[in-house]
């Protein structure tokens, strides 16, 4: 009699969640609005340097690897270092609101770590109205890159301040403002942004034929970080990240790219075959990255830019290929990893591990 009683309100409940579906998905989405719509990730952390993935890969479509961008907080202050594919959309995912955007620095200016800076641009103007545009900071060139997208999203601009107003797309608020720097020499670095509790310093890296082509240290009360961008392994990155909290070094699979282009050869993929025959030769292998954190004597190494997609089972093993037993304190990034460096101490924690 109880199991039949147990079954009967079962399939009274399964009805009645039938008849109401409408009305529970309702409750359901106003519920998930309340929370998300004007969340900032960034007032519930401790102060100090957060660092995350907004695009954990590179040119090549993956399923947790957008195009390479990188954020980084300092305080209430957010910056940007590249902006790929997906990475402002990312960024909202990871509940960091794009409108707070202080400034992009660009490491280079291949298509993959650009792409992104329009809609990022357009976002983040629209997003918070804001009155002065998106600065972007980056080695001689950065002027034509952004001059070639004010000039793309020139009308997309009187568009939305004709629709909207100034309540949301002050005209003064539109596009982007190039900051140019000329690239330090071998060695050498360059202080390009401070306030009294931030130091951001850029020094060259080695991406030749690509020139100029630049790294990032960011320093905030104490707690640093420092990306690479593309880069093959080089003594410079070694001395700029020395006992530094975390070191987000780029990083492509040798084995894993000449599986590719083996198959590309079989298959009579030209193209594909040349590609992956080059791009070994300008980029830094995880071993690379790895050699380069015990060297300078990081505290935790994350892989970014990661070349080939990671989409097979045991993929990662053989992406490392024994990089895992030179530097052992490491993360695999994919999109909306985020650590958290708060200042007065030496943690380095772990707080999303992904979207």
């Amino acid at each position: 009699m109880k199991k039949g009683a147990l079954l009967a309100a079962i399939i009274a409940l399964g009805f009645i969640v039938v008849l109401q579906k409408d009305a529970i998905a309702l409750r359901m989405l106003e519920t998930g609005l309340t929370k998300q719509m004007g969340r900032n990730l960034l007032a519930e952390l401790p102060d100090g340097l957060q660092v995350g993935l907004c695009g954990a890969g590179g040119p090549l479509p993956a399923p947790k690897a957008s195009g390479p961008c990188v954020v980084v907080a300092a305080g209430t202050e957010l910056f940007v270092v590249d902006a790929g594919t997906d990475g402002v959309r990312n960024l909202i995912r990871m509940g960091m609101p794009p409108g707070s955007i202080s400034a992009v620095f660009l490491t280079h200016f291949h298509s993959d770590h650009i792409d992104g800076l329009g809609e990022l641009a357009t976002l983040r103007w629209v997003n918070d109205a804001n009155t002065s545009p998106l600065p972007v900071y980056g080695a001689t060139g950065v002027e034509h890159i952004v001059n070639g997208f004010n000039m793309a999203y020139q009308l997309d601009a009187v568009y939305r301040q004709a629709h909207h107003g100034d309540t949301v797309a002050p005209v003064s608020g539109a596009g982007m403002q190039a900051n140019s720097f000329n690239k330090p020499q071998e060695g050498a670095s360059l202080i390009i942004f401070e306030t009294p509790d931030l130091r951001v310093e850029t020094f060259a890296v080695d991406h030749s034929p690509v020139d100029p082509a630049v790294g990032y240290k960011f320093t905030y009360k104490g707690r640093t970080t420092l990306i690479t961008g593309d880069t093959v392994k080089s003594d410079t990155i070694i001395e700029h990240s020395k006992g530094i909290d975390l070191l987000v070094h780029e990083a492509l699979a040798p084995n894993l790219v000449k599986l590719m282009h083996d198959t590309a050869v079989k298959k009579g993929m030209e193209v594909l075959a040349k590609v992956t025959s080059d791009i070994p030769d300008y980029h830094a292998s995880p071993m690379d990255a790895a050699e380069t954190a015990k060297e300078a004597g990081a505290k935790h190494l994350l892989y970014y830019h990661i070349v080939p997609p990671l989409v097979a089972p045991g993929q990662t093993q053989l992406f490392l290929d024994g990089a895992e037993d030179v530097f052992k304190h490491y993360t695999i990034g994919q999109d909306g990893v985020l650590f958290s460096l708060p200042a007065g101490s030496s943690d380095v924690n772990l707080v999303k591990k992904g979207l």
